[in-house]
């Protein structure tokens, strides 16, 4: 609501940034804000319809959570992970979301085997339209829930930030049609989970993310140019 001065209340402002930064990490996350990608104060605050000041904010956010760059004089873009960085990236990931497994396998139930099945088959169904941005997002979503089932908050939403960069390494250095993980990846994984075994379910995750990174084509892409209202017109005004 607003006051009687007509100025948005705090929390109709908080409403607006989340919405912008939402809007933000979701092009990222789904390629159509490529690693690179300068991010023009005035571009986005015109797009949006908010001040400058508001979407800067909004930009400092997304530094905080390394997905992308500020620099003083050059303005924002978004974060082009090394060659380094993208290693580590899924090296981190690998570590981190193998350790969980023995939580995961223990208090994993039928329940949370249809919700990750669902999401697969989505997956799959986004891989068959060819639909880029919903693959990501989907695969993304597959490994989240498959963590959160260890009921560890801290270390599903540090997956969740780890998922998010991730995109950006597959966007910087994958092939021209990766999108996502492997399907039949995420189908062997599912049925491990299901028979709880432990040891072949932690291998074939290893095994996973070894898949990605040998996909990986370290070499440089050129600088594409962005409709910014084309963009975000699709995902609505708060």
């Amino acid at each position: 609501m607003k006051s009687d001065s007509g100025l948005e209340t705090a929390p109709e402002q908080q409403d607006k940034d989340e919405f912008i930064y939402q809007a933000l990490m979701s092009a990222m996350v789904e390629h159509q804000l490529p690693p690179g990608s300068k991010l023009p104060e005035e571009a986005l605050s015109e797009v949006f319809g908010v001040s400058r000041t508001g979407i800067r904010q909004v930009l400092q956010r997304l530094a905080a959570v390394q997905m992308i760059v500020l620099t003083p004089r050059r303005g924002a873009q978004v974060a082009l992970p090394s060659a380094e960085e993208a290693k580590e990236i899924l090296h981190t990931r690998s570590l981190i979301e193998c350790a969980n497994l023995p939580e995961v396998v223990e208090r994993c139930q039928s329940t949370h085997l249809v919700a990750l099945e669902k999401i697969n088959h989505a997956e799959q169904q986004a891989h068959k339209d060819r639909d880029g941005p919903a693959a990501i997002r989907l695969s993304a979503d597959f490994h989240i829930n498959l963590q959160a089932i260890s009921g560890n908050q801290v270390l599903t939403d540090m997956v969740t930030r780890l998922t998010q960069r991730s995109s950006l390494v597959i966007a910087a250095w994958g092939a021209p049609w990766q999108q996502g993980c492997r399907c039949d990846d995420h189908d062997r994984l599912i049925e491990l989970m299901r028979k709880k075994a432990l040891a072949p379910l932690t291998d074939a995750l290893q095994q996973h993310f070894a898949h990605i990174l040998a996909s990986l084509r370290f070499a440089p892409a050129g600088e594409a140019t962005l409709d910014f209202a084309k963009i975000f017109s699709a995902k609505g005004e708060k």
